[in-house]
């Protein structure tokens, strides 16, 4: 019994989210910074819109929302744009807001003329227009005021004035059981007073081609024409009476609005049918709607008991929303048998196509749906528990073991399907005219949610961690024979594998690459790659239509590409719905293709419906709607916008606030600007509609904006130019009295400079000729030290010629031993003459006078060389001083042995004795040691 009735109640619920709907902008109270209740509403030629709001004037401009008090700080009850003035009623005051040269509205009060005639506690709930006349209800009467005389003429009904309306000629309004007048002449004439006329309050009048059509409260629709009132019925009338239609608006197509105290607001067609019931529990932000109006794009605008909402009935674009979590997040969709298809986190759902029917429950598909495939008229549902095939509102199960993602048909065999699955890939087939599972296919486990099978067999899978795979399986499809796994693209975050136009693409946040089918490798594919620029790269989430679009989702845009017909290149089409409205989840983004032009897009809480054949829309006006200048860290100050602005050089802080005034939900208007004489190039796109530059130098600039809405560049551009003045002391009078005084500042400093430099002048003289003299004498001793360098150079040298004489003396006296030798060895007998000739050659040789000739000589010549030696080594024998001399000189072994009288070896030992003695290191060179001393 528990289950029948949750069953039940479950069933129920969905009967109050079956029908789709136009979207819904909800401004709550928080948003527009006023009350929660708005009264009246109006719209001027510029779009802006005016709601009669408890706090006062309420101004939107598609961007901005701004509040003007009530004069006296009561509710205002009504508001009328007639002729760009704002005219409004409020509590015992009525009057007029006119737009200042700043932007801002100023009020002017029309009843202040008249205060005296004014009653006690009166309210003004209705502003119409007739002709000159503009007319203020209150409750007890009417005042009509005329424009060209500025004349008032009271109407004061004997029971005052439940409520007033205008038609193309005329005007009405009902008093309390006396029914239905007429304005005529400047008074009231009676035109019914049927019973339903002066028992029930009339809503609204509207003006049909046979007479009226009157809308009541409580009973519904009545048609007079002449005296006859018969009741018009419409599909609505039993919830209409039991809702309380409080306000009610004629659209543009001719169908009714139809706003209730406790059920939201009603769409009726012309002829009574209901097109729509927009309640708080599909998405109105109240069910008590205050107040109707429509605007020039046909918007609806409600004013709520809590706030205000904007219903784009006009709109290629229509949602179905639940917000109680039944139907959950849509994750696939189809058309098939004349049913519509939602596969959610929930299960599966399914509905009569095109109509308003409930949603049911297709039994056993409870958990999470991933895809429908239809196939061979089948239709297949890929569930976390598997795989189902549906029939109308049936699911079978065909398999089990694992949940599967998608589904694809096999090249050449069309008994054969291939489904992604969890772990890898598996096969069914086609048997006894009965889809059964066949077998997995070996050697691949991988889950395989994205997956392309090639007309060669090839299957391409993408893995969102581990990247994308090559797969070669058998013909028989049991085991794969290679798996090749890419090492570039890399793996991705959100990313897919589609194949698109016989070609795979695979797509992550470096941009989207196309397999090369020669060299089997990924390239970049610079035109698809570009979606992803600019930081626009939310998913890479790609999805191949039935009429053979792909589809890719960025931050800012849905994008579709299809084949061109006249060249290989591919077709970009931009539709302008930001991620952040289409509210779908990232990675998880589906569109189906469910009619011809007609596209189910699933979202978090639901879907919306898209038709791109209706993607159409006005050429709005971009504006500057306002311009507040300031100095530094001070408070900002209102700017005239139709004259060219002069500021002063501390006000060089200016801020503009700009706008395109469109309503639409899922459609947000871009800008751009440029500054001329602060930058060279354009700003990048964006939806921000406000822009502040600091510090402006003193200068001409000029401010452009443009805008783009729905892709389109809009043909309009708003322009500002102003001036940032240079201040006080750089003005051209400044500069001037700077000149003068500059001038004569020149002339005394030049005549102080002339005096200083005479001074100079005479001061350089006396140091130059002091200069010159020292120059003369450092010159002369500088001669004088090259003169003695020179000397000391030449005593130099000579001694070294002394030296090198002392050893040709040397050299002598040894030859003449050596003949002295010779000879001693030839006398044989007292050969006089001999013995005399030896006698002169001892004479002769004195070997220690020459060697103390030449130390002398080489001591002169080496500045003492020899004592410095025999300091730094005082056992050197006089020998050792000797052979030091002669390397000191740079002599030779060859060179050194005649001069000791010794063979050239005993001269090596001699100098190998003198290295131990000087204690040298190996590898210290002993001529080298010697000449460094």
């Amino acid at each position: 019994m528990k289950s029948k009735l949750y069953l039940l109640l479950f069933l129920m619920s969905f009967k109050l989210f079956s029908q789709e709907l136009p979207p819904i902008i909800k401004y709550p109270s928080t948003i527009y910074g006023a009350g929660n209740q708005s009264w009246m509403i109006s719209q001027d030629d510029q779009n802006y819109l005016y709601f009669a709001n408890n706090e006062g004037l309420l101004e939107f401009n598609g961007t901005n929302w701004e509040l003007y008090p009530t004069p006296n700080e009561t509710i205002m009850r009504s508001v009328k744009v007639i002729d760009n003035t704002i005219y409004t009623g409020c509590y015992m005051n009525f009057g007029y807001w006119t737009r200042q040269a700043n932007g801002k509205l100023k009020y002017t009060s029309l009843s202040d003329k008249i205060k005296s005639k004014i009653l006690d506690d009166e309210q003004f709930w209705n502003i119409l227009k007739y002709d000159q006349w503009i007319l203020f209800q209150s409750l007890s009467r009417i005042y009509i005021y005329d424009t060209k005389t500025k004349t008032f003429k009271i109407i004061s009904p004997k029971n005052g004035v439940i409520k007033s309306f205008a038609t193309k000629n005329a005007i009405y309004f009902q008093t309390i059981k006396e029914g239905l007048f007429e304005i005529e002449s400047g008074k009231g004439k009676l035109i019914s007073n049927n019973p339903v006329l002066k028992n029930f309050t009339i809503v609204n009048v509207f003006a049909t081609e046979e007479g009226l059509l009157i809308q009541t409260q409580l009973d519904g629709f009545y048609k007079l024409i002449g005296s006859n009132l018969t009741r018009f019925s419409t599909a609505a009338d039993r919830e209409l009476k039991s809702g309380f239609v409080y306000s009610s608006q004629r659209l543009q197509d001719g169908s009714y609005a139809l706003g209730t105290v406790s059920n939201g607001v009603f769409i009726l067609t012309k002829e009574g049918e209901l097109r729509y019931h927009i309640s708080q529990s599909k998405g109105l932000s109240n069910n008590t709607a205050l107040s109707l109006f429509e605007d020039r794009d046909q918007n609806v605008w409600v004013g709520l008991d809590n706030g205000i909402n904007c219903i784009n009935l006009k709109t290629p674009v229509h949602s179905f929303t639940d917000d109680t979590g039944v139907l959950g997040t849509v994750y696939a969709s189809i058309t098939h048998n004349g049913l519509l298809y939602v596969g959610t986190n929930q299960g599966l759902f399914c509905k009569k196509y095109q109509t308003n029917a409930d949603f049911q429950f297709v039994s056993g598909t409870k958990g999470q749906v991933w895809s429908l495939f239809e196939y061979d008229n089948t239709l297949f549902c890929g569930h976390d528990s598997g795989t189902f095939i549906i029939e109308n509102t049936t699911a079978n199960t065909i398999f089990s073991a694992s949940g599967t993602w998608k589904f694809e048909p096999v090249p050449n065999a069309k008994n054969k399907l291939l489904q992604g699955n969890y772990y890898g890939i598996s096969v069914l087939e086609k048997v006894n005219n009965r889809w059964v599972f066949k077998n997995k296919i070996k050697g691949f486990d991988s889950s395989s949610r994205y997956f392309e099978i090639m007309p060669n067999l090839d299957l391409y899978v993408s893995h969102e961690y581990k990247g994308v795979f090559r797969l070669k399986p058998d013909n028989a499809f049991l085991s794969t024979k290679e798996v090749y796994t890419y090492s570039t693209p890399k793996k991705g975050k959100n990313a897919s594998l589609v194949k698109f136009n016989g070609a795979i693409y695979y797509a992550y946040k470096e941009g989207i690459f196309k397999l090369n089918l020669i060299t089997k490798k990924f390239e970049k594919d610079k035109l698809l790659s570009s979606i992803f620029e600019k930081d626009e790269y939310t998913s890479g989430k790609l999805v191949v239509d039935n009429a053979n679009k792909i589809w890719l989702f960025s931050k800012n845009y849905i994008h579709y590409f299809s084949a061109s017909k006249l060249s290989n290149q591919l077709k970009q089409n931009v539709i302008p719905i930001p991620s952040t409205l289409t509210n779908s989840m990232s990675g998880f983004e589906n569109i189906t293709q469910i009619s011809k032009s007609t596209y189910l897009i699933g979202t978090t809480d639901g879907y919306y419906t898209l038709n791109i054949d209706d993607l159409s829309f006005n050429n709005y006006t971009v504006s500057i709607s306002e311009i507040f200048i300031n100095k530094q860290n001070e408070i900002l100050k209102n700017v005239v916008l139709k004259e060219e602005g002069r500021f002063s050089s501390s006000d060089n802080n200016i801020t503009l606030n700009y706008t395109v005034p469109e309503y639409n939900k899922y459609i947000n208007s871009e800008y751009q600007y440029l500054l001329e004489g602060f930058q060279n190039d354009w700003s990048e796109w964006s939806t921000k509609s406000s822009v502040n530059f600091k510090n402006l130098s003193p200068g001409t600039y000029t401010f452009k904006v443009r805008s783009k809405y729905a892709n389109t560049l809009l043909p309009t551009m708003a322009t500002y130019t102003f001036v940032v003045l240079k201040p006080w002391y750089l003005t051209n009078l400044a500069c001037f009295v700077y000149l003068l005084l500059l001038i004569v500042l020149g002339y005394f400093i030049n005549k102080s400079y002339r005096n200083y430099y005479n001074k100079q002048k005479e001061k350089l003289i006396e140091e130059n000729n002091l200069l010159l003299e020292i120059k003369e004498l450092e010159n002369e001793q500088q001669l004088m030290k090259l003169r003695n360098e020179q000397l000391s150079l030449d005593v130099d040298n000579k001694n070294r010629e002394l030296a090198v004489s002392t050893m040709s003396l040397n050299s002598k006296n040894e030859l003449l031993a050596f003949i002295k030798d010779d000879l001693n060895k030839t006398a044989q007998d007292d050969n006089k003459n001999i013995k005399s000739v030896i006698s002169t050659i001892n004479k002769n040789i004195t070997e220690e006078d020459s060697w103390k000739i030449f130390k002398e000589a080489f001591d002169s010549a080496d500045k003492d060389f020899l004592k410095r030696i025999k300091q730094l080594h005082p056992l050197l024998t006089p020998n050792d001083l000797r052979l030091c001399a002669y390397l000191r000189l740079n002599l030779s072994s060859k060179e050194i042995a005649p001069l000791f009288n010794i063979s050239v070896r005993s001269v090596e030992i001699k100098r190998y004795r003198l290295r131990k003695k000087m204690d040298l290191q190996h590898e210290i060179g002993l001529v080298e040691y010697i000449l460094a001393v």
